[in-house]
């Protein structure tokens, strides 16, 4: 489809684009006073629009974009709407939030939104130039995010770290994509499979090389081990809200990547879902797999010792990616559904979670666990929603966690995977302690000083019950959701 034509299915990106011009425009002129910042609220409402615009996709035919660098399908639009949920979540954060000055609230609304769009970009890309030019627009907005905070050292330090680490994962993962370049003479998604399936048994071992420097890339992206090693720091020294938005957003662009550009490019449609091309004889799906297992175990043990709540959900992070790594292990629609039903559940739960230890730590000066002892008597609202999203992501009923992790365990049971079944019920199990640590904090431990007394905005109150409720509501009626996921779970390839 050419360009004009294409201008239909991307809406919500100009809609975004459209945003990024009314802040910057809302920023030059001022006006902002304490309770009132113009810019973030123009982020706000613009991110309600798109987010609202993106349903328009669902009734438009699957077909490619701008001459076949981008794609639109179900996959790809259910993304878009991660995406800029998760975005307008992030800003409704920094509106109630000191973390981020308010004489900076501008750039950082331009910087988000501009990363929202590249994350969207990542999402729908079908060719290599395009994804590296999707996650550097995504990359470099994130790393400037990091260090937005008040908290000058840690956050100029997870900044730095984050450019660090993100600078060689990327330059690993474009060097792959040049050997493919190389090895295909190709650029699209199709031209570098076609040329994949038609290639002697030689091709093998310098596509797997770069099937392996792409995978960094994408390791990186979603705190896969060995790749996780930046997330505890870079989650502790950035503002509450950033830290929120790259455990959701950041991870469901890895994920939309991971799936997309494998699926597309070194797998083939086979009866129930892909297989690996016939030139490339190694398992992937196997390989997934035991990352999966790693990814999970290492995270979970990584929670232990941590006292930092932020640091804690960072290997918690860690953890759910490995989980994650089990539906895309799978290798069938099956295991993209459950993908993405996980990762609206994880949307919501951390996104609670994180807007717990905002007001918590905005109010008490602590993101501690100890900070949180006898939370219940000053902040039982706080408490109980902190609560709910810990059940959740445990896994406990009547939770959607709870949910997310059957309809997942279930699809690798499906798989006869019961190895890697019995590995990801452990680890829930495992993650129990570190996560009651902080339950008993709140209800069964005192503060050695006075009670606790936090104090919110009710626009603070409104959002934490907007992203708690469904955290109930999907652990009791999930059917609608996993009919959703089973429809975006088709991939045009």
């Amino acid at each position: 489809m050419g360009n004009i034509e294409s201008l239909a299915y991307f809406i919500p990106e100009l809609i975004l684009t459209a945003t990024v011009l009314a802040v910057l425009f809302a920023d030059v002129l001022g006006g902002e006073r304490e309770g009132f910042d113009p810019p973030a609220n123009f982020a706000f409402v613009g991110c309600v629009a798109a987010f609202l615009a993106h349903f328009t996709l669902y009734s438009l035919p699957s077909t490619p974009l701008f001459n076949g660098i981008l794609i639109h399908d179900p996959f790809g639009a259910f993304f878009k709407g991660f995406f800029i949920f998760c975005t307008g979540v992030t800003t409704a954060m920094v509106i109630v939030s000191r973390e981020v000055a308010r004489f900076k609230k501008g750039e950082f609304c331009v910087i988000i939104l501009c990363v929202c769009i590249g994350m969207c970009l990542v999402a729908a890309s079908r060719d290599l130039l395009m994804i590296y030019l999707s996650l550097e627009l995504m990359s470099l907005g994130s790393y400037v995010m990091a260090g937005f905070s008040r908290k000058i050292g840690p956050s100029e330090e997870a900044s730095l770290k984050f450019v660090l680490y993100g600078g060689v994962s990327t330059g690993i993962m474009l060097f792959g994509i040049s050997l493919l370049y190389g090895l295909t003479g190709g650029t699209s998604f199709e031209a570098v499979r076609s040329a994949l399936a038609g290639a002697g048994s030689g091709i093998e071992p310098i596509a797997f090389l770069a099937l392996l420097m792409v995978l960094v890339g994408v390791g990186y992206k979603v705190a896969m081990v060995p790749f996780h090693f930046w997330a505890p720091d870079v989650y502790e020294g950035a503002p509450t809200a950033v830290t929120a938005f790259l455990s959701v957003a950041s991870k469901g662009t890895g994920f939309a990547l991971l799936i997309r550009f494998f699926f597309s490019v070194f797998m083939q449609p086979a009866e129930g879902g892909w297989a690996t091309l016939a030139p490339l004889h190694f398992d992937w799906g196997l390989t997934i797999a035991v990352l999966s297992a790693i990814t999970m175990t290492v995270g979970n043990i990584g929670a232990y010792p941590q006292t930092n709540l932020k640091r804690l959900l960072a290997y918690s992070g860690v953890a759910h990616a490995g989980y994650l790594l089990m539906g895309v292990s799978l290798m069938t629609s099956t295991g993209v559904e459950a993908v993405i039903f996980y990762l609206v559940m994880y949307l919501f739960t951390n996104m609670t979670a994180f807007f717990v230890i905002l007001v918590v730590s905005e109010s008490l000066g602590t993101e501690r666990i100890a900070g949180f002892r006898g939370l219940w008597r000053g902040a039982p609202v706080a408490a109980f929603m902190m609560t709910l999203a810990l059940f959740s992501l445990v896994g406990l009923p009547p939770t959607a966690g709870f949910v997310g992790k059957l309809y997942l365990f279930y699809a690798v049971l499906q798989q006869k995977l019961y190895w890697l079944a019995v590995i990801g019920v452990l680890n829930s199990v495992l993650s129990l302690y570190y996560y009651a640590r902080i339950i008993k904090a709140m209800y069964l431990e005192t503060s050695s000083e006075t009670e606790p007394a936090v104090h919110s905005s009710p626009l603070a109150g409104l959002i934490l019950i907007v992203m708690a409720a469904p955290v109930l509501y999907f652990g009791v009626f999930w059917n609608p959701l996993v009919e959703y996921a089973r429809y975006c779970a088709h991939l045009m390839q």
